[in-house]
């Protein structure tokens, strides 16, 4: 009988620790929606105002105040003078 409340204890105890880690990996996977949707609102922004995209993510975030975390790699990829380039956000590995 003794057995039960630590049992009820552990077990309210993993539901609680598996809410956490699920509640940080959809925080994680949003920062990096967040953070793409951004650089791609910028760059047809870029396009809008000067014809042309961004030459660089540098550009980017000098033009428009997007901040990017160390926490994430971003490929940025000009692939034709009036095609839309790559973008990709990539969280890195610890």
């Amino acid at each position: 009988m003794a057995a039960l409340p630590i049992l009820f204890t552990l077990v309210v105890m993993a539901i609680v620790v598996s809410g956490l880690y699920n509640a940080e990996m959809s925080s994680r996977a949003e920062g990096l929606r967040t953070l793409e949707e951004s650089l791609r609102r910028a760059v047809v922004k870029n396009y809008a105002i000067e014809g042309r995209y961004p030459q660089s993510v540098a550009q980017i975030e000098e033009n428009f105040g997007i901040y990017i975390d160390s926490r994430y790699i971003v490929h940025y990829r000009i692939v034709g003078a009036n095609l839309f380039p790559e973008i990709m956000v990539i969280e890195r590995s610890d």
